[in-house]
């Protein structure tokens, strides 16, 4: 009972694993583990890869101060005048917007009355000062053509830190829901532009991003904290300036329409004008990329240089940033590891202006979770019944479906879905299943190993072994046939040797003997002394295993003849005597039951059955009738061409009915040959008429067997019948005779 129990217990033990890391991946993911988003992130961003958002011209243009244009006008930062005739410029070209992914926070150092502070104190210099020092002011310059634009953003950086000043947004907000305030991104400071310039824009917007944990932009905060206020982003507010528009709307999750059962886990939506956005809780944008577009950037030189063909910006809105290296502005994206932070504001601006949004839904992480539970528990089960292999093309298969969905998700519905987690929890529950299954098999296999390697072949123990064929305990009814070979006089040859010279002679006479057996896919019951005992047919099936057995004790004599004229040339050698070694032999085909048989503390594989025993009794009644190779009726029956003779109808010792017996005389090539077809002849009719009762027929007949097969070893066998016929004559047997001898010893 407790075998029985460990042996379920074994069984169990590969869905209990998969069971117990099917529940551990749901912990994982149940935990919020920064880990798990980070691999979301890094499957949305593959996903984007292969299929980034086609870029359409609706209006989006970056003017980049990039390395020719600071070739061409100057080192950053220009002064304010030179920025100023950017702002006309564009604003003469007809831009909707003028956003600054820059901030300007300190007074320029061109302006006339600071560069004056430079000069040499020299009173000879002091009316040049005054007058100098009454010209425009460069940063006043910058302002008046901000207000005269009517069209620009001003940008700033959040942060946190000691209070700069108070910022003033430019729109007003109107709420559907929940205040926003709670929900987005928080700052207790921001580094902002001088308060003239703040004051002369017509909008103000923040271009600080929220790198995610491994620095990548993929999302961008569409509204801001400041110190209690609400401030939007820089591409939100040019959208706004461009359109006209004095406020925005923001929706939060719970309020009216919006999506939800009364939950308030914050912003759902923010609407400028006719456009509207979608947003996660905490007012972000998933920004979906394009390919770099050369259409979309224009160098800040051609603006500034009338000569230059000028760049059709009419309606257009404008961001104005740098992708100089050494300007600090660049950010990775999912589709570039170096783009510049201005190109992150133009992708959110064309998002908006087209509605197309990447957005990953409340209802996501339910799908995901329920898809993992229903896929994973269908997974263990299958697994359970149909094993590893056959269970492989349906994990394949809801492993494709996961991937499928999340495709199909991101490029049809533009939903973000993760296909990592269900993929990775099906793949873990798996391989956790086929790698306990593996380890067992392997377990199972050394335990073959273990208990065949020591009487099969290696060819027979790795076909065990890689079956998985399996041993019933206490055994299976199998029809085989066993074997059973002795050595003749091994006590007289005993005394030939001491110990240690007997166990080496054992060992010389029973190393090829076995290595025979086992070579004819037998297998090695076990050794008694200078007896082997095996048996064919099992733990693997052997086709023919009869013809088999028989070819093994033909083999197995014609070593013998070998090896005795190996020892007695070393006897020779030596000054010693050895008598030649024969061995007896018996073989037997019949069903029996084959097993580990044994105690709860013992257990050997073996076979038992009636014919077991028959086999060795009709290796002890080859030293009777003198042959080398006797062999029962099933085998004869079972393996007809080889040269076989028979040699009576016994009832050995301890049996009630007789058994046609045979001496097993060579192969197929030995019974075609013409003069064992003649003796077979004679023998068979010898025995024919010694069954009748013919005597004088009988001793002729058997005259003639012996002159035929003296060279077969068989004078023991015709001495026999010649003294049974003698014996007979005396003493007739009376009419009701059969012919059956009966065995007096084993």
């Amino acid at each position: 009972m407790l075998q029985r129990a460990v042996n379920r217990l074994s069984r169990d033990a590969r869905w209990i694993v998969a069971l117990g890391v099917f529940a551990a991946m749901l912990l994982v993911r149940a935990s919020g583990w920064s880990v798990i988003d980070d691999v979301q992130h890094k499957a949305f961003d593959a996903l984007l890869n292969i299929a980034p958002r086609p870029y359409t011209d609706v209006g989006v243009r970056v003017v980049d101060v990039d390395e020719e244009s600071l070739a061409r006008i100057g080192q950053w930062p220009w002064p304010r005048t030179t920025l100023a005739d950017l702002v006309r410029r564009l604003q003469e070209l007809g831009a909707a917007a003028i956003a600054f992914d820059a901030v300007f926070p300190e007074p320029d150092r061109t302006s006339p009355a600071r560069v004056v502070k430079l000069w040499p104190n020299d009173p000879s210099l002091n009316a040049i000062k005054a007058r100098v020092s009454r010209l425009p002011d460069h940063d006043a310059l910058l302002a008046r053509a901000f207000r005269a634009s009517g069209r620009v953003v001003a940008g700033f950086a959040p942060g946190s830190g000691a209070r700069r000043r108070a910022l003033e947004p430019k729109a007003t907000f109107s709420y559907g829901g929940d205040g926003p305030l709670s929900s987005v991104p928080k700052y207790t400071n921001a580094t902002d532009n001088l308060p003239e310039l703040d004051a002369a824009a017509a909008g103000l917007g923040s271009f600080g991003f929220e790198g995610e944990d491994d620095g990548v932009v993929r999302r961008v905060p569409m509204l801001f904290n400041i110190e209690g206020k609400l401030l939007p982003a820089l591409s939100l507010e040019a959208v706004r300036i461009a359109q006209d528009q004095k406020s925005f709307m923001v929706k939060s999750v719970g309020g009216s329409g919006e999506r939800g059962f009364g939950e308030h886990t914050g912003i759902s939506r923010i609407k400028v004008g006719g456009l509207s956005i979608p947003t996660d809780g905490r007012g972000r944008v998933w920004v979906d990329y394009t390919l770099d577009e050369p259409r979309r950037t224009i160098p800040a030189w051609t603006v500034l240089d009338r000569g230059a063909k000028a760049p059709d910006l009419k309606g257009k809105i404008v961001f104005v940033g740098t992708s100089a290296a050494g300007l600090r502005d660049l950010r990775a994206t999912p589709l570039n590891p170096v783009d510049s932070g201005v190109n992150v504001h133009a992708n959110v601006a064309e998002q908006i202006l087209t509605g197309t949004f990447r957005e990953r839904p409340d209802w996501a992480d339910g799908v995901e979770i329920v898809m993992t539970v229903v896929f994973g528990i269908a997974l263990i089960v299958l697994l359970q019944r149909l094993g590893a292999a056959w269970s492989a093309p349906i994990a394949l298969g809801m492993i494709f479906s996961a991937v499928w969905l999340a495709w199909h998700a991101f490029n049809a519905w533009h939903q973000l879905l993760d296909p990592v987690f269900p993929t990775a929890t099906l793949a873990a529950v798996y391989f956790s299943f086929a790698g306990v299954a593996y380890i067992q098999s392997d377990r199972e296999r050394r335990a073959i190993t273990d208990q065949f390697g020591r009487y099969l072949s290696p060819k027979v123990v790795a076909q065990l072994a890689t079956s998985g064929a399996k041993v019933e305990l206490g055994g299976e009814t199998r029809e085989m046939t066993f074997h059973f070979c002795d050595i003749r006089g091994f006590t007289t040859i005993s005394e030939k040797f001491d110990p240690h010279g007997l166990t080496a002679f054992i060992n010389r006479f029973l190393t090829p003997m076995t290595e025979i057996i086992l070579a004819h896919d037998g297998t090695i019951d076990k050794y008694m002394g200078d007896c082997i005992m095996a048996f064919w047919n099992a733990p693997q099936a052997v086709p023919e295993h009869a013809r088999h057995a028989c070819k093994a004790a033909l083999a197995m004599h014609a070593k013998l003849d070998e090896l005795n004229a190996q020892w007695q040339a070393e006897a020779k050698s030596a000054g010693k005597t050895l008598p030649e070694i024969h061995i007896g032999t018996g073989l037997n085909t019949g069903p029996c039951v084959v097993g580990n048989m044994g105690s709860s503390l013992r257990v050997d594989y073996t076979v038992l059955g009636d014919d077991v025993n028959l086999a060795s009794r009709l290796e002890g009644q080859s030293k009777q009738y003198g042959v080398r190779i006797v062999i029962g009726p099933a085998t004869r029956e079972q393996a007809p061409e080889f040269a076989a003779l028979e040699l009576d109808l016994l009832k050995v010792k301890g049996k009630t009915r007789p058994v046609r017996i045979f001496a097993l005389l060579g192969d197929s090539a030995a019974a075609a040959a013409e003069d064992f077809k003649s003796l077979a002849k004679v023998h068979e009719a010898m025995l024919a008429a010694y069954r009748a009762q013919k005597w004088d027929e009988a001793e002729k007949r058997l005259e003639e067997a012996r002159g035929l097969g003296a060279s077969r070893g068989l004078d023991k066998l015709y001495t026999l019948y010649a003294e049974r016929i003698s014996a007979l004559r005396a003493d007739p047997p009376g009419a009701d005779w059969d012919g059956v001898a009966v065995a007096l010893t084993k």
